[in-house]
């Protein structure tokens, strides 16, 4: 039977994710096997396979207080309600300087790839397996320093604008991967030329 972590394993982890994605946040590399192996040293017997999933979880937790999250941790809701939102909060809670990183985290305008770029990436879908996973509703975690970072970051214009010169570079890279040169070019920013009054910002070419 699989033995639930304990109050100091818990911290243990979370204190762990918080000093990666602090070196993150901060443009440093850091070695996430290396991080799994120096916490094992500090927990009962789990498996790295666990500890993966751990950091999944705080993933999860932060997503739902509206705070940047390691982006190599892909969330998973299943986790220890009774235990993980209290220490995420008391982490955050004894280290107010995370909240000076996540403030510049959510002003910071990533770099946008061009078409070139794009179609350099671009390839088919695989074909589906048939197999459904479930999903569990995620649950409304309060951040103790009651700021939605991830709201902010949505909320800023100059972001938002990047936001539509990437979608416009992809539609093109899109058109032109299926062969429908004639059509890349006809992609429309209507948030440009018509302004918000449409109700929605790119328009893409109809067939003719």
């Amino acid at each position: 039977m699989r033995k639930s972590w304990s109050e100091s394993e818990v911290e243990a982890a979370v204190a762990d994710y918080f000093h990666m994605l602090e070196l993150e946040l901060t443009g440093r590399k850091y070695n996430k096997s290396a991080h799994r192996r120096a916490l094992l040293t500090q927990l009962n017997n789990r498996t790295h396979g666990s500890v993966e999933m751990k950091h999944q979880n705080i993933s999860a937790v932060l997503i739902e207080m509206g705070v940047p999250y390691i982006n190599g941790y892909k969330p998973r809701f299943n986790y220890q309600r009774s235990l993980l939102p209290e220490a995420v909060s008391d982490h955050l809670r004894k280290n107010p300087q995370m909240q000076e990183l996540f403030i510049k985290d959510s002003d910071i305008l990533p770099g946008i790839p061009d078409v070139e770029e794009i179609l350099s990436i671009l390839e088919d879908p695989p074909k589906p397996d048939g197999y459904e996973t479930s999903q569990i509703e995620p649950l409304r975690v309060c951040s103790p320093v009651a700021i939605n970072y991830l709201e902010r970051e949505a909320r800023n214009q100059a972001l938002g604008e990047a936001g539509e010169e990437l979608i416009m570079n992809y539609e093109r890279a899109r058109l032109l991967y299926a062969g429908k040169e004639s059509l890349a070019d006809r992609v429309e920013q209507i948030s440009a030329t018509s302004g918000p009054v449409e109700g929605y910002d790119i328009r893409p070419p109809v067939s003719r």
